[in-house]
């Protein structure tokens, strides 16, 4: 495998390793920072100013904001665009609850198991997936959603069906009273979101998180350089589900319910607006969520009834021309020769 940053190609010609690239542009920004701080302290200061409803819906912003962060490893990262994600929220969802039914009510634990049920499924799917690329890994993953909503609408001893399981309130710590009060169960998502977030951060700043990102641009050439591609992909399929099963397990413990609409191709497909809409960034992803369920849940019944559907159609297109139109500006600014001071 290949670790110096340069290649010497032909007389005097130096070119930079996936890795390399992959560093020298997406390297944190004092902007970045800013409002990363900015979004945590208006989310931690939530409960103090908002209402239960409102609260409920930051809540499963927070959850959303989640499933779209394992959207974003793929899409914006890998360069995988899905639209199954809601499965393994699902399959975390559903192994929190029969964790809750059968050994304990304890919302760590069951985040723990929700994680590695999520981690597993995708591991094994995506032993398959991860060796396939473009349209083909979308309808692969679209066909591994509808299947496991399918699934678990058929399965009605376990899930519940189309009515939903019904789960019981969550204990952050051993012995402690049940959590029902909707600003702890909040601030318990919240911090949830936080670590997962960091963790999946440092992962994306490390090693392996740069050659994803070089492969995504140039997996020729990463495959020459050494990297085995498939199987950092097939790590990346694995950790976005593990992340999404982390979801339904924050799901279950809020909600304290779980149906297969929760995992459904709208969830996945929300899921994937998110980590478009705002910035292609990690943290955008979460925002992306925060808009989503603001427009859908506030905006549009006081402003379209009736047509929540039809206004995020609408977000999502204008985010998407203004992409287009915003992108050659940015080009031009990253190209235009340095002015140099006399």
């Amino acid at each position: 495998m290949a670790h110096a940053t340069t290649r010497e190609h032909g007389a005097g010609h130096v070119s930079m390793d996936p890795i390399a690239q992959s560093s020298a542009v997406h390297r944190p920004r004092a902007a970045h920072r800013l409002v990363v701080a900015a979004a945590l302290l208006a989310a931690v200061v939530a409960p103090g100013v908002l209402d239960a409803y409102t609260i409920s819906l930051a809540t499963y912003a927070l959850v959303l904001g989640l499933l779209a962060s394992s959207a974003y490893v793929l899409t914006n990262v890998a360069g995988l665009p899905t639209l199954g994600q809601g499965a393994y929220l699902a399959i975390g969802g559903y192994t929190a609850a029969a964790i809750s039914h059968t050994i304990t009510t304890n919302g760590p634990a069951q985040l723990i198991a929700g994680a590695a049920a999520g981690a597993a499924a995708a591991a094994a799917i995506g032993v398959l997936a991860a060796r396939t690329r473009g349209t083909t890994f979308l309808i692969i993953t679209l066909a591994v959603g509808a299947l496991t909503q399918t699934l678990a609408s058929r399965a009605v001893p376990l899930t519940g069906g189309d009515a939903g399981l019904a789960v019981d309130p969550i204990t952050v710590l051993p012995g402690a009273s049940l959590v029902t009060v909707k600003g702890y169960l909040y601030l318990y998502a919240l911090v949830c979101t936080v670590i997962i977030g960091g963790a999946l951060t440092l992962m994306l700043r490390s090693r392996f998180g740069l050659a994803v990102r070089g492969i995504a641009a140039n997996e020729p050439r990463a495959r020459a350089d050494g990297y085995p591609a498939d199987t950092y992909l097939w790590v990346t399929y694995t950790v976005a589900g593990a992340v999404a099963g982390a979801a339904g397990a924050i799901l279950v413990a809020t909600r304290h319910t779980i149906a297969p609409v929760d995992g459904g191709f709208v969830v996945s497909g929300l899921a994937l607006l998110a980590a478009l809409l705002v910035t292609r960034t990690l943290v955008g992803a979460l925002l992306g969520a925060t808009v989503i369920v603001a427009v859908r849940d506030l905006i549009a019944p006081n402003v379209l009834a009736g047509h929540a559907s039809a206004l995020l159609g609408g977000l999502f297109l204008a985010a998407a021309f203004a992409r287009i139109l915003i992108r050659p500006l940015i080009h031009r600014s990253e190209h235009a020769p340095a002015r140099r001071s006399p």
